[in-house]
């Protein structure tokens, strides 16, 4: 099937209005009308993701963040990222990406965190003014209160990390109203604290910020920005669903094996 259908899918779940302004979303490399056998889902494109697609005869990857943070400056195949571009185009490698609009759709990539933390009774954290049902991060309810420190732990174990960043003045004190805002989501633990959020799960917190945290007797929990690799599963099964519901010629779907989490904890 063309590349285009599947795009149509993926942006009736997150259209592309939800994008911060931004945010490098949609087609990166490729064209829509490609015919389409072999999808492949990540959070990052990073060379050893195209060598492992072009591997697998890729001709599609869905990924959440943006292929293109930084445009190139030249086209100089000695730089890495270029020689990635270069890749993709010689190997009929269409590359879509959803990243800030995933993030704010209904049944997106917050509300797969917020479901995986086990929290219930779910709304926006920051409600989309046109479409108030979406919106960034989430907030909701553990089934039961649990000390922040055995909730940590589950964190951790859950996102398969071998730490967790935690922010608290009292690890023993019970936590049950949470949350989550996946990525860089430190800055709203003001708006989640007035909330009545106890805690807010996100990365990559500033030192200072938890500095801030603290003196406001609040709780901030991070266990890397790469918790958002929830996206290729989810993605993948959410591909098949669409499949079977459009009556799709064959494609085969799966996701990348590749862990593109860039920090090493010793």
């Amino acid at each position: 099937m063309q590349a285009k259908k599947l795009i149509q899918a993926i942006e009736n779940l997150a259209p592309i209005n939800l994008a911060w302004e931004r945010d490098n979303v949609g087609l990166q490399v490729g064209h829509a009308n490609q015919e389409i056998t072999r999808v492949m889902t990540t959070l990052d494109v990073r060379p050893e993701v195209v060598t492992e697609a072009i591997e697998h005869h890729v001709d599609f990857i869905f990924s959440h963040h943006p292929i293109m943070f930084h445009p190139a400056k030249n086209l100089d195949l000695s730089d890495p990222q270029n020689k990635m571009y270069a890749d993709l185009l010689k190997n009929n490698i269409t590359v879509y990406s959803a990243h800030t609009n995933l993030d704010a759709a209904q049944n997106g990539m917050n509300d797969w965190l917020a479901q995986a933390l086990g929290l219930s009774n779910l709304q926006p954290l920051l409600p989309n003014s046109v479409n108030p049902q979406s919106g960034l991060g989430r907030i909701g309810d553990l089934a039961e209160p649990i000390s922040i420190q055995k909730y940590a732990e589950f964190i951790r174990d859950l996102f398969k990390v071998k730490v967790v960043r935690v922010i608290a003045n009292d690890l023993n004190r019970t936590i049950q109203k949470i949350a989550v805002i996946g990525g860089d989501g430190g800055s709203e633990y003001i708006t989640a604290q007035q909330m009545g959020a106890e805690a807010l799960i996100t990365a990559d917190l500033y030192y200072h910020t938890g500095h801030d945290v603290l003196a406001h007797d609040f709780v901030v929990i991070d266990p890397d920005h790469h918790m958002e690799a929830i996206v290729k599963d989810q993605m993948t099964q959410q591909i098949k669903k669409w499949q079977q519901t459009y009556s799709w010629d064959l494609i085969e779907v799966f996701s990348s094996k590749v862990n593109t989490d860039p920090y090493t904890y010793i």
